[in-house]
């Protein structure tokens, strides 16, 4: 695992297409019990080095109720974006995660978490990836229709402060998933 996360963090096969240089930002080990499927390091993440170390971070740990410490422990978490270095700024927000890099490196970095037992897909570039067909036509509907992919992944929405009306819009998120993904965090956590 730490030749792959060395070789990762060296890679550079998107580098022409990164306006703020290359960074692989990501943390796994081979005793991660869940699995985080984001989907790129935002600006603040590009500077920091540190995965979800910014709002939607502190968002999704509130999400599984979990502390700063119990998130950064590779033993509990991998955390994994789809893109592994900062895109670069878009018209109306971050860009979308190189596609370089899914292909490339998830196979072999989830063939040697050998403990994973949940895979979070947060947004709607980790769900398409992972469900192909499976996926909805839309994020909501397959929020909403997370039973029909556990026990192995449970889609999420993104955290990011961009989705509060999102949220807003659909309570029954907040009122029905989160209770059961706190639970199966609680449960791994111990």
């Amino acid at each position: 695992m730490q030749k792959l996360l060395k070789q990762i963090k060296s890679c550079t096969i998107c580098a022409a297409h990164l306006t703020e240089g290359v960074n692989p930002i990501l943390s796994a080990s081979p005793q991660s019990k869940i699995v985080l499927i984001g989907q790129a390091p935002g600006s603040i993440v590009h500077r920091t080095g540190i995965p979800w170390d910014d709002r939607s971070g502190d968002r999704l740990r509130d999400w599984m109720a979990v502390s700063k410490n119990d998130f950064y422990r590779e033993e509990l978490f991998a955390l994994i974006p789809m893109g592994f270095c900062y895109p670069g700024k878009g018209k109306s927000g971050d860009l979308a995660p190189r596609p370089e890099c899914a292909p490339q490196w998830h196979q072999p970095l989830l063939s040697e978490i050998k403990a994973k037992q949940l895979i979070l897909l947060i947004g709607s570039y980790a769900q398409k990836y992972y469900l192909g067909d499976r996926a909805k036509n839309t994020l909501t509907e397959t929020v909403k229709n997370y039973t029909e992919y556990l026990p192995q992944f449970l889609p999420l929405p993104h955290p990011s402060p961009r989705n509060t009306i999102w949220l807003k819009k659909n309570p029954w998120f907040e009122e029905s998933i989160l209770p059961i993904l706190r639970k199966r965090v609680q449960e791994l956590n111990t």
